[in-house]
């Protein structure tokens, strides 16, 4: 069966373009994948075109409350740079970004803080429960969660790392049935706020909480052996070989921070991480619930043998 036909773009009392066996081999497609991941927890870093365009966010939300309605506990991590862009503008304050990441001075930090935790969490949040799911939105501030230190880098201001987490919060939400949206903002231990990389949260919550899958939402298919060839998407790889690819510059540019965030979660004990376009229709159900997934899908170096062998790229 065909990936791209595995599951319907059409939603709501849309008619969906199949006929009735093919739906129902969808549904057994799905079948052994919704029994291996129920009760497991799946951090999802959400951003990209995912959240740019109002029709693909609404979709991805919706697939994300489908994962929890089957027994599947998702964990949303945010960030949101288009929308803070945009407020900087507004307020005339001046932004630039050194080594990938935003120069951040009190000012701006004021407004990442805003946006991020006052409007676009809200508004994730809001999606969902308009999707039929339930919602609770967090920061790093919230009951401990993220504790954050300084980069180091006066030129980028209060840009931070994650200095430890308490998922103590997280775990008694997702117990609760709740789904948790958290955004990437967080303090140190004098109560300074800092901007901390969406990814990076994601990769230290998935190793914190033992999930089971950290998932990157992106604008790109996944890991392309060429970046101008979307045919050359690599599947399956392990930790080992996603270093040998950054080495030799098959890994570049804004692909080598999410990889290493990767290769990161999975030495720490989460059992596999995907990259994959948030922007695609369904694509986060199309690689968790179908055999030939969409993505790039990396595992800890001890399993790959095994895995390729056993299952021949199972999700």
């Amino acid at each position: 069966m065909q990936t791209n036909a595995s599951l319907p773009a059409a939603t709501g009392s849309q008619a969906v373009a199949c006929d009735p066996l093919t739906r129902a081999q969808i549904l057994i497609e799905a079948l052994p994948y919704i029994q291996q991941y129920q009760g497991r927890v799946i951090v999802i870093k959400y951003g990209g075109a995912a959240m740019v365009h109002q029709e693909r966010r609404a979709e991805v939300l919706r697939d994300i409350v489908f994962l929890a309605c089957v027994g599947i506990r998702p964990v949303l991590v945010h960030g949101g740079g288009p929308e803070i862009n945009s407020w900087l503008q507004k307020l005339d304050i001046p932004f630039k970004f050194v080594d990938g990441l935003r120069v951040t001075d009190a000012a701006t930090m004021e407004v990442v803080e805003m946006v991020l935790v006052g409007k676009v969490n809200k508004q994730i949040v809001q999606l969902i429960s308009l999707a039929g799911g339930s919602a609770v939105g967090l920061c790093g501030r919230d009951g401990n969660l993220i504790r954050a230190r300084s980069q180091g880098r006066a030129e980028i201001g209060f840009v931070g790392e994650v200095s430890s987490i308490n998922p103590q919060l997280v775990q008694t939400l997702l117990e609760g049935g709740q789904i948790p949206v958290i955004s990437s903002v967080a303090a140190d231990e004098t109560g300074q706020a800092y901007n901390i990389n969406a990814d990076t949260v994601a990769g230290e919550l998935a190793a914190s909480l033992g999930a089971e899958k950290l998932i990157l939402l992106t604008d790109t298919p996944g890991i392309l052996r060429d970046p101008e060839d979307p045919s050359s998407l690599i599947t399956l790889l392990d930790i080992e070989t996603a270093r040998q690819l950054i080495q030799t510059g098959v890994v570049r540019g804004g692909m080598i921070p999410k990889v290493q965030c990767c290769i990161r979660a999975l030495a720490q004990g989460v059992r596999a991480a995907h990259i994959l376009d948030g922007g695609s229709p369904h694509s986060l159900l199309l690689e968790l619930l179908t055999d030939a997934g969409v993505g790039t899908k990396l595992i800890p170096s001890q399993f790959s043998a095994q895995l390729r062998e056993q299952s021949n790229g199972f999700r």
